[in-house]
């Protein structure tokens, strides 16, 4: 027989489930009304397709805005295909790290100890640079960037983007011009830090960093939808086309088709999708990837000097940045851009909230490009300073 007692706790544990459930519906309104709202806030700063995807322990919240391309100017897909440009860099530090934990290399050899030879010239001596420096960008090696797309235009982009450099190569034109710092003195981002550190991988494991990359981060993490494609051009559908205004008032150049020269190394490379790139920013921060020193070293920042294209108070980690969030504490993440589109994924630090926001057009006139960039970090900010 059900006691009055019991039947009384039954009926006012109902009382409170059924007043639960009306608020988490609440809650997750509010969220994707807000996420929406940022969304829409980056496509009228005049982004022409921009998709996010919000990862959290209550579930995904996923906002688009814009057109997937300017003449069919239909809806920007769901789960589309993305170029992840630089956020691969954060896959092949990633895997060095993991071979730091197995002690085939040390965070402090040399890259003439594990490249002899390579980086030499104008100053620039592999002696004195470390794996560490490679990856924290300390090194003062100069970026080939210039080197291969040396003017800023679209004749520019037709003319060279199915030229294909090898890793060596690309190395060697920049070690032509002589380093911005002694290693270990200063910071700046530079593109050739990242060949170098696929080069190791190779030297180290005897495979290239794209079968290392696969068969210790996509494969175990069921990342189904990346891949490294090295030179082949074409995104999978469905994906919302890349535009670059190579010019200020110029036109939108459609550029979705890679500029081989830096889009296809272990420095920018790779593409997938917004729910693989959660999924692996959420396992790394989590610790699921790496073992708590190699994870340790990762976050061990420098300061990013200002004027580098990174929010006040960001500093530089070992293939990953911390930033500052509005509501306290920081968050882990790394951005990609390459023409006509810019992709950033940031978590915070354990991991629980993660998110990826794709921008599909670039500007060239400097203050719709700086309100772009600003729309984008407000809305990564607002996505993970909210506690709920």
């Amino acid at each position: 027989m059900i006691t009055r007692r019991r039947l009384l706790m039954s009926t006012a544990a109902a009382a409170v489930a059924g007043t639960a459930l009306p608020a988490a519906a609440a809650t997750a309104r509010s969220r994707s009304r807000s996420l929406q709202r940022d969304a829409d806030a980056l496509r009228d700063a005049g982004v022409t397709g921009v998709a996010v995807r919000l990862d959290t322990p209550h579930g995904t919240v996923t906002a688009r805005s814009g057109v997937r391309d300017l003449r069919s100017r239909g809806p920007v897909p769901e789960g589309g295909y993305l170029r992840l440009g630089s956020t691969t860099k954060t896959f092949v530090a990633t895997v060095l790290l993991r071979l730091v934990g197995e002690r085939r290399v040390s965070l402090d050899q040399t890259v003439d100890d594990l490249l002899p030879g390579v980086v030499q010239g104008a100053g620039n001596d592999g002696r004195t640079i470390t794996v560490r420096h490679l990856l924290r960008h300390t090194s003062g090696l100069p970026d080939y960037v210039p080197d291969v797309f040396p003017e800023q235009s679209a004749e520019t982009y037709f003319a060279r983007r199915w030229r294909a450099y090898e890793a060596e190569e690309l190395v060697r034109l920049a070690v032509r011009h002589r380093p911005a710092f002694p290693a270990g003195t200063g910071w700046a981002y530079s593109n050739t830090n990242y060949v170098l550190a696929g080069l190791i991988i190779e030297r180290i494991t005897g495979r290239g960093w794209e079968r290392e990359v696969a068969d210790r981060i996509l494969r175990p993490l069921g990342l189904r939808h990346t891949d490294t494609p090295g030179t082949r051009p074409f995104l999978p559908h469905p994906h919302t086309s890349n535009y670059q205004q190579f010019t200020e008032g110029g036109p939108l150049v459609d550029t979705t088709l890679p500029y081989r020269p830096f889009d296809s190394g272990a420095d920018g490379s790779m593409t997938g999708t917004a729910r693989d790139l959660n999924r692996f920013f959420s396992a790394l921060a989590g610790g699921r990837l790496l073992e708590p020193a190699e994870l340790t070293a990762m976050r061990d920042t420098v300061e990013v000097p200002p004027g580098n294209g990174h929010p006040v108070g960001a500093r530089a980690g070992l293939g990953l940045f911390h930033t500052p969030l509005s509501g306290g504490g920081g968050c882990l993440g790394h951005s990609g851009s390459g023409f006509g589109y810019v992709v950033e994924t940031a978590t915070t630090l354990d991991g629980r909230r993660t998110v990826t926001v794709s921008a599909h057009s670039r500007s060239a006139d400097p203050e719709q490009a700086a309100r772009q960039e600003t729309a984008l970090r407000d809305l990564i900010d607002h996505a993970l300073s909210r506690g709920d």
